[in-house]
């Protein structure tokens, strides 16, 4: 079947970069792309006129929430509590284990997919909580494969393995206590989820290895990490220079950066994306000399900014502009709720011009280069990102015609300056339509949302058995006003 998709802007690709194409028209038939322009002549049959509206890439999320959020938990929190929300050695000791059941593993992806959708996001690479597994992912995280190719989302994943946990000690300082086998087993156990689902429901689902972060992995199951990479052709997602913590544990380790780690052990290259990426040597965050982005951008890995959850405590890059102009690739991730690329974009532009002191690289139009063009650089997909002949039809439209919207100037700053999420009022991938009008076929948001609220309600309660300081809930909840 051809669609045409028509509107007042069409952000297209004329083979460089994004362009505004006024009252422009998308054409594609099935998967695949035909014609981006403003006239196609050829017949088509069906048409979908989308108005005042933005046609334009959908949102590539490569650190994409799987799982129902629990940052809401970690936001506000006081430093005499902030160490009780990690798990204590004292739950280590005794075993941990799995706090959700196999049913309601299940059920915390589809909430999480339906969320991505929902919000315009085409490709997701997931990220899933370890504080109430026993481990790390299991291999029944396959439930997720199903929900993503039925709700019809482009997703690359594997379950996440880890060789060690991070836990807080008796007398409140934080390391790490390793088990042994358990990354190996790990590892092994995603490269055979790979195997069997790369390339399932019609080629949207595709693997990726997803270590937990560097602290909790051995140097040996790295290397066996970049080796099974290689050979399964996949890309890694390692979080690394993500907090002060874990660079001074590496440190203390190896004597060295994080990243001068990875890359004195050569697992750094183009497939590597590396969340959050911003405690790095060469920027106001670490005092030591060096170079981290100079690495990164020998290397080619990337970095996957996340600003509204680093943003949230403060973090950001230094700068935005910063890392682009010392070409390294930056891509952009949500991980938390809402995944809302509006908001990461507006924050992201907000703390890059701060750094600054100017919009010049740091404008609404670079940080949505980083979401569409560096999260396809960083897969390997130069047919995701963009809208022209031959990509994937992956796209999404965002009304302006909303009150809220304002008076319409420039297009891609009158979404990025006054919309959100809510706004997307279609997403197509692959030749799909996945949801209109804030409508996704065959789900039912609000039984979906109200079996959230119980996983939640139950995830909250595994806080207090891990706490190392067995505090009451009140104290370690602790509400915004008094609650009675």
């Amino acid at each position: 079947m051809i669609t045409k998709i028509k509107a007042a802007y069409v952000v297209g690709f004329d083979g460089v970069g994004h362009e505004i194409i006024t009252n422009g028209e998308v054409v594609y038939e099935n998967d695949t792309i035909l014609y981006v322009g403003k006239h196609y002549e050829e017949a088509v049959d069906r048409t979908e006129d989308m108005g005042n509206a933005v046609v334009m890439p959908g949102f590539i999320d490569l650190n994409a929430l799987g799982d129902i959020d629990h940052d809401i938990i970690h936001l506000e929190v006081y430093p005499d509590v902030r160490k009780s929300l990690s798990p204590s050695e004292e739950y280590f000791d005794k075993g941990p284990y799995e706090w959700m059941t196999p049913e309601e593993e299940a059920f915390k992806s589809l909430f999480a997919y339906t969320q991505l959708i929902m919000n315009g996001v085409t490709t997701a690479m997931p990220i899933t909580s370890t504080y109430y597994k026993r481990w790390a992912d299991t291999y029944e995280e396959e439930a997720g494969i199903h929900h993503a190719g039925k709700l019809g989302l482009r997703l690359y994943t594997s379950p996440s393995y880890q060789c060690g946990f991070n836990v807080v000690q008796p007398d409140g300082t934080m390391t790490v206590r390793f088990l042994e086998g358990e990354g190996e087993e790990g590892l092994e156990r995603a490269v055979r989820f790979i195997r069997k689902y790369d390339g399932a429901y019609g080629g949207l689902i595709r693997g990726a290895l997803l270590p937990e972060r560097i602290e909790v992995q051995t140097e040996e199951n790295l290397i066996r990490t970049k080796q099974y990479a290689d050979d399964l052709e996949c890309p890694i997602k390692l979080h690394a220079a993500q907090g002060l913590f874990e660079y001074r544990y590496i440190k203390e380790k190896t004597g060295l950066s994080p990243i001068e780690y990875l890359d004195s052990i050569h697992f750094l290259d183009d497939k590597v994306g590396i969340p959050h990426c911003y405690i790095v040597k060469g920027t106001r965050w670490v005092p030591d000399d060096g170079d981290d982005l100079g690495i990164l951008a020998r290397t080619k890995a990337t970095a996957i900014y996340c600003p509204v959850i680093i943003g949230r405590s403060g973090g950001y890059l230094d700068s935005f502009p910063e890392y682009r102009n010392s070409s390294v690739n930056v891509a952009i991730g949500t991980d938390t709720f809402p995944p809302d690329f509006f908001q990461n974009i507006r924050v992201a532009s907000m703390y890059a011009k701060m750094v600054s002191g100017t919009a010049k690289g740091a404008s609404y139009a670079d940080i949505y280069n980083a979401v569409t063009l560096g999260g396809a650089q960083y897969l390997g997909r130069p047919d995701l990102g963009r809208l022209c002949k031959g990509a994937k039809a992956d796209l999404i439209a965002v009304d302006l015609d909303s009150f809220h919207m304002g008076a319409v100037d420039d297009p891609i700053r009158t979404i990025f300056l006054c919309g959100s999420g809510a706004d997307v009022k279609l997403s197509v991938i692959n030749g799909r339509t996945v949801m209109k009008d804030q409508q996704i076929e065959g789900v039912d948001l609000e039984e979906i949302k109200a079996k959230g609220q119980i996983y939640y309600n139950k995830m909250k309660l595994g806080y207090m058995e891990r706490d190392y300081q067995h505090l009451p809930g009140e104290k370690l909840f602790r509400p915004s006003f008094p609650m009675r």
